[in-house]
């Protein structure tokens, strides 16, 4: 796909990086005919609010349909535009009588969905699908084309017999002629046959369209006819007798005269069927779209989606949002994906564990955003809120280059250049391992300044690092907000839930302790790191730890909540009361809202391990340095661990 100055799709296999030719294969699958098949391989990216919300609309309406089960036509969806065309482009052509069933059959269909969409309505008497039925408004429907196909031709797709009064004249007389053959034959035979010239078990033959007698070559000339073979021995001629012969060309004269009639009735109705060719085309484009809509709504119906709040900003607040292609393969394991909620401010720096489901947010993103405005109906909650992006850039995997020699980071600062020059506040940037592939500190300070040019020009997006120096930076700047992928450290496994507010840990210790690597490594190892860099990182795990406990904490009090209702609409007693507010009130946890400290003391968050140094005081808060990371926390969630040396 190319890029123009008024919306930009980047890199040009941009499609193939996400996944949107699997979708459009998917959807091809649900069409009825060419003509949707066509529309589906058309289907491209659009900018234009109105249109957007036209087309997710339209596929919404459909869903309905398919929902409730409504009987909409979908018989004889057939493409007869090149037949159209031909007898448009050549006057002396006429339809065939396959070809006028074609048209027949089609057109009524159009017809029935015409009708289907004018005649859906509520119980209010409303419109039921009113997007789909202002297009049913604008199409021409053929009653008089359908009736007269129908007249002229019968259940077989022939022309019937009283198509005319001279056809029907014709095919009477050709059954009086085909009789005319047989009664002759019987007559010629019986009359060889008592003059000893055949057997009495000889039987007629025919060849070649001819009704003839086998007769001893010694005995042609005693029957009146025309010899029309031999045998290969010369014993045996094959006589067509004088009447058999006059009726049979009776009967071919019939023939022609029945081809030409047949003709003229194709042609007369051709005729009618050409000063409407205008008319005809636009109503198989609206067949067309009718089953490029329904092929969107049966996509969506397979992949749970719905058209959410589409309004015409940029904004992504996401609820439940699901990979589509990465749900399809799971669920034929009868497994399912991990939802997603995602928001973004403006730019989403996301870190986490390697395999924890960085790369699947952004991708995630890329496809349902492209998706929606392509006019398909996404996985998310209905909650949720979606927008329009003028530009969407990607840069995800490896884009080495074999045939420019391109390395792997070499082809990522390119796209960077690409991305800067090109980037505004309608952009979606999606960059997955931002500024991987090369030295960490050179490449973590041409990220951050990158990430900077971005935020300048508000642009949007999603990143995915593991560098610190990014999440600092998200820390510190406006515009930009870090994200973590959660990360069960104590099982060691990732948990695929996007937490936004803090940055993730790679959990880069904890998962060589687990798999055994050896402590004097490990201790080595942390040493050459750093003592801010391994607080930061535990300082991160801490907030892992901390998030996945409250949210669990949060679900226990939900549960208890539903059952002390429960139980209340049960016993309609209040004697409840008192054990739900023990049960949702967590315990009180220590505070130093009262203690003395000061600027340089030494704390911890309660519940992690984590040593920080208080920076500022500000009333009841308190900006602590954990490494190199500062966080603005109330201060009774801070435990003091020493007082600052004098």
């Amino acid at each position: 796909m190319l890029y123009s100055n008024e919306n930009m799709i980047y890199p040009n296999n941009f499609e193939q990086r996400i996944g949107i030719d699997t979708i459009r294969q998917f959807v091809t699958e649900k069409c009825l005919s060419t003509l949707g098949e066509e529309k589906v391989a058309a289907m491209d990216f659009s900018t234009d609010y109105a249109t957007i919300a036209r087309w997710l609309e339209q596929t919404g309406e459909f869903l309905q349909i398919l929902r409730n089960k409504e009987d909409f036509p979908v018989d004889f969806f057939l493409d007869v535009r090149d037949t159209l065309q031909r007898i448009g482009e050549d006057i002396t052509a006429w339809l065939s009588e396959e070809e006028i069933a074609g048209l027949m059959n089609s057109l009524q269909t159009i017809s029935n969905i015409v009708a289907f969409l004018h005649n859906a309505r509520t119980d209010t008497g409303r419109m039921k699908y009113p997007s789909l039925t202002f297009m049913a408004g604008q199409i021409t429907v053929f009653p008089l084309l359908i009736d007269k196909a129908n007249s002229i031709l019968d259940k077989s797709c022939q022309v019937k017999d009283n198509a005319s009064r001279r056809l029907a004249d014709i095919r009477r007389d050709k059954v009086e002629a085909a009789k005319a053959i047989t009664r002759n034959m019987q007559i010629a035979i019986r009359e060889a046959q008592a003059a000893g010239l055949i057997g009495r078990d000889v039987q007629p033959s025919l060849r070649e369209g001819h009704m003839l007698i086998p007769v001893n070559a010694a005995n042609k000339r005693k029957i009146k006819g025309v010899v029309h073979a031999d045998s290969g021995s010369g014993k045996t001629v094959f006589i067509e007798p004088e009447a058999v012969a006059a009726a049979s060309s009776r009967l071919r004269e019939l023939e022609n005269d029945e081809r030409r009639e047949v003709a003229r009735i194709l042609i007369e109705f051709t005729n009618l069927v050409r000063p409407h060719l205008a008319d005809l085309m636009r109503s198989y484009n609206f067949m067309g779209e009718m089953d490029f809509i329904r092929a969107k709504a049966s996509f969506a119906l397979r992949i749970n989606g719905i058209k959410p709040v589409f309004e015409n900003e940029q904004q992504v607040e996401w609820i439940q949002a699901v990979h589509p292609l990465l749900n399809i393969q799971l669920r034929q394991q009868n497994k399912e994906a991990f939802p997603l909620d995602i928001r973004l401010d403006r730019l989403l720096i996301v870190s986490g564990a390697n395999a924890g489901g960085k790369s699947l947010c952004l991708k995630t993103v890329a496809l349902l955003q492209y998706m929606l405005q392509c006019g398909l109906l996404i996985p998310v909650d209905e909650s949720s809120r979606t927008g329009i992006f003028d530009h969407i850039f990607v840069d995800i995997g490896d884009g080495q280059s074999i045939e420019n020699s391109l390395s792997t980071y070499t082809s990522h600062l390119t796209n960077m250049k690409f991305f800067v020059e090109n980037c505004d506040n309608k952009t979606l940037i999606l960059i997955d391992e931002f500024g991987s592939g090369t030295e960490p500190q050179i490449g973590g300070a041409i990220a951050e300044t990158i990430l900077d040019r971005f935020n300048r020009k508000h642009s949007f997006g999603v990143i995915t690092t593991h560098f610190q120096n990014l999440k600092h930076f998200a820390y510190e700047t406006d515009g930009v907000v870090n994200g973590a992928m959660l990360y069960d450290a104590e099982r060691m496994q990732p948990l695929y839930r996007l937490s936004i507010g803090s940055p993730g840990s790679s959990f880069a210790v904890e998962v060589a302790r687990r798999i055994g690597l050896p402590e004097d490594i490990i201790v080595d190892s942390s040493a050459k790191m750093g003592e801010d860099f391994i607080n930061m990182d535990n300082f991160l795990q801490s907030i892992a730890r901390d998030k996945l406990y409250w949210e669990d904490k949060r679900k226990e009090i939900t549960a208890i909540e539903r059952k002390v209702v429960e139980a209340r609409a049960i016993e309609a007693s209040g004697s409840l009361e008192s054990s739900k507010d023990k049960a949702v009130n967590p315990v009180k946890k220590q505070s130093l809202e009262n203690a003395v400290i000061e600027k340089g003391d030494s704390v911890k968050l309660d519940g992690q391990p984590t040593v920080g140094v208080i920076l500022e005081l500000q009333g009841k808060q308190a900006t602590v340095a954990f490494g190199m990371m500062r966080s603005t926390v109330a201060l009774k969630r801070l435990t003091l661990v020493s007082k600052k040396r004098k």
